[in-house]
């Protein structure tokens, strides 16, 4: 409970959420009534103070990732009884070979993918990009050492497991665990864009899957849902202010817009940031 306040009294102090003298928040599209009106309700319920200085659009995104991350690295740890593990949590930056999720054992192989296709650009016309993928926020656990494994008993030698991902004796690196895509808004494409990267996290992946979440800031049940609905790329979405929103849209008279978000809060497709550590756990 703590961290996540902490997390929204971040996001106001960073300028990421704000409101406008004109009572716009930042996080709203002034195009639309709706999304003005839930985005207002929820900075007021958070506390967010008028005329407070907007950052552009890319800054707000860059420091949206990385008050996520911040947010995970305050609460994931501490879920150790839960989940062991010696894991980092970062915000990713960058791009080309040594960037991304190449990095890690799952798409270790996308290193050499890459070298072959700048060697021979005609691979390009077959390969596409799909494989070249820079997440906003990971999660990765380092493999764990023969010592550590045999602490209970003798269970491992260099007889037996010798492919095992999670032997440091056979592979040193950081076995990727959790794909975050952070969108403070959802607007264009910007939706498609997560799906096609889970899509591509999915396609390309040697071993085991990573979880594979987005969090928004997008205050329109709407534009949520064309992200939310549906299974098979995305775990779930995770909202900055869950609670906040639904008494937003409460508040403004519920209907239909209070029955499609309940649908994705009972369909397990939409979830509050407070719920995202929990779930890593898994």
């Amino acid at each position: 409970m703590s961290e996540r306040r902490r997390f929204h009294t971040a996001l106001l102090a960073s300028g990421v959420l704000t409101v406008s003298d004109n009572g716009v928040a930042s996080n709203a599209d002034s195009g639309s009534k709706a999304s003005k009106a839930y985005a207002l309700h929820i900075a007021k319920m958070l506390n967010s103070e008028t005329g407070v200085r907007r950052l552009a659009g890319q800054t707000s995104g860059g420091q949206f990732e990385q008050l996520c991350a911040d947010f995970l690295s305050a609460t994931f740890p501490r879920l150790e009884h839960l989940r062991p593990g010696n894991w980092t949590i970062r915000k990713i930056g960058g791009r080309g070979p040594g960037a991304g999720v190449a990095q890690y054992e799952q798409y270790r192989h996308l290193v050499e993918l890459t070298r072959a296709v700048e060697e021979n650009p005609s691979l390009r016309t077959v390969l596409g990009n799909g494989y070249a993928i820079a997440p906003d926020v990971v999660v990765s656990r380092a493999p764990v050492a023969d010592d550590e494994i045999n602490t209970p008993a003798l269970l491992v030698d260099g007889s037996v497991a010798t492919r095992a991902s999670l032997r440091a004796a056979v592979q040193p690196q950081e076995i990727l665990h959790a794909v975050i895509s952070c969108k403070w808004t959802l607007r264009s494409d910007r939706a498609q864009n997560a799906r096609s990267e889970a899509l591509n996290l999915i396609r390309n992946r040697k071993g085991r899957l990573p979880h594979i979440a987005v969090v928004t800031g997008e205050p329109t049940p709407a534009r949520i849902s064309s992200l939310a609905l549906g299974t098979g790329d995305l775990d779930c979405v995770y909202h900055f202010a869950l609670p906040e929103l639904i008494d937003a849209v409460q508040a403004d008279g519920g209907g239909d817009t209070a029955e499609l978000l309940d649908t994705m809060i009972q369909g397990n497709r939409l979830k509050d940031i407070a719920d995202l550590p929990l779930d890593l756990a898994v």
